[in-house]
């Protein structure tokens, strides 16, 4: 069996499936992060959206 596994996102359960939890019919969504590198080419982006973001708010 080849897959990734899937969380749903309204009761929690695991799952192999790929379209709707098989328990509570709920939609389904990816829990491992995303991949970090320290060579991120978009970090400075990312960073100046978070602060400006954050200046925003107050």
């Amino acid at each position: 069996m080849k897959g990734m596994i899937k969380k749903c996102s309204v009761c929690g359960e695991y799952t192999l499936r790929k379209d709707r939890c098989p328990y509570c019919g709920g939609a389904l969504k990816n829990p491992h992060p995303a991949r970090f590198s320290p060579e991120d080419k978009y970090s400075r982006y990312r960073l100046a959206l978070s602060l400006s973001a954050r200046k925003g708010k107050e």
